[in-house]
């Protein structure tokens, strides 16, 4: 690499990848200092490059001292009195002398194409990074690039994605070369500088997430969601509301005929989604939490400690607690909140005054 072309591709990258010229010339002066050493068993040099001509020096120096110290490099120090036909010279100074070999010019160029080549690949990872960090907690598409016995990868341009087969949702079937949409649950920075990106399809987020890409006053703010519980690939329930009483925040959510919240469902392999109105007080909220139950009494038996037991007969009973409990324990998540659900003569037989709670 001849001088020219030095300075012309310090400059190029330093445009091209956001890194100042001062930090390039430095890395390279290191580098070749480092070079020199190596290769002409050196202690006391270092490098300087001509910043307008790109015309590579190796100087030797010494520090001028009283007294030599032992514990640093002999040969970079030199005694005052050893130079003291130089009356301009005292303690601390430097004094040096240009050492180029003659064949230096092979091993600056072979250096400085390392360093330059490893600075694009460091700037590169440095740029996706910062391209990436801010994505966590937010949906990415992607394609499936490949598949291990633990991992599917999605690609999106410049980084891939970990999405760790526990993660998505039970029952899909992927397709290798198929774009996906993914929740971002982390992004750390790896060892070799770029992001690791791990993803999800099974994240409550991602139900969110979906709701905002698809219902647009969500996305405004016109529609507000309160908290969304889930067992992915079976049943979600999500809490919304509208500080606008003219909103009807469920209707939007479902959309005309539906097709909104099937859009979403069809996303999520068929997964059904419970969209519930969000109330202040408590126990109408529980109440409509355990829709599509209906006819269920609520009292809080604990406001601090967020417990409440649930009195329901007959099939609401059923659909209160749902198969395998399921409704129960996703109405819990929805609204924070411990949910017994009983029938009038449980809670006598268990001896259960809910008529104290009754103003709770």
């Amino acid at each position: 690499m001849k001088p020219e072309e030095l300075i012309k591709a310090i400059k190029i990258l330093s445009e091209e990848k956001n890194i100042p010229e001062e930090d390039l010339f430095s890395y390279l002066e290191a580098a070749l200092n480092a070079a020199y050493k190596r290769n002409y068993g050196a202690s006391n040099s270092k490098v300087v490059i001509n910043k307008d001509t790109g015309e590579v020096k190796v100087f030797s120096y010494k520090v001028i001292v009283d007294e030599i110290n032992m514990e640093e490099e002999e040969d970079a120090q030199v005694l005052l009195e050893e130079v003291k036909d130089n009356k301009d010279l005292k303690v601390g100074d430097t004094i040096q002398e240009e050492v180029t070999p003659k064949d230096f010019g092979r091993v600056a160029a072979a250096t400085a194409k390392q360093v330059l080549v490893q600075k694009v690949r460091e700037a590169e990872r440095a740029s996706i990074m910062d391209e990436f960090k801010d994505k966590e907690g937010e949906l990415l598409i992607g394609t499936l690039s490949r598949e291990d016995k633990q991992n599917y990868y999605v690609d999106f341009g410049r980084a891939s994605g970990i999405l760790p087969k526990k993660d998505i949702i039970p029952g899909e079937k992927l397709e290798m070369g198929s774009q996906i949409k993914v929740y971002v649950t982390k992004i750390e920075e790896g060892q070799k500088g770029g992001p690791v990106i791990i993803l999800s399809r099974t994240h409550y987020g991602f139900v969110k997430r979906l709701l905002e890409s698809e219902i647009p006053e969500l996305a405004e703010g016109i529609v507000m969601l309160y908290s969304v519980a889930r067992d992915p690939g079976s049943r979600s329930k999500i809490a919304v509301y509208s500080e606008n009483d003219k909103v009807d925040a469920i209707g939007a959510c479902i959309g005309e005929k539906g097709v909104r919240i099937n859009n979403i469902s069809k996303e999520l392999n068929g997964e059904k989604i419970d969209v519930v109105k969000y109330d202040k007080d408590l126990k109408e909220f529980i109440k409509n939490a355990l829709s599509p139950a209906k006819e269920v009494d609520v009292y809080i038996v604990d406001q601090k400690d967020k417990h409440a037991i649930a009195v329901a007969e007959g099939d609401n009973l059923s659909l209160a607690i749902g198969r395998n409990g399921q409704n129960v324990k996703l109405a819990a998540k929805l609204t924070k909140c411990k949910i017994d659900v009983k029938t009038l003569v449980q809670v006598q037989e268990e001896g259960i005054n809910i008529y104290k709670y009754y103003e709770a």
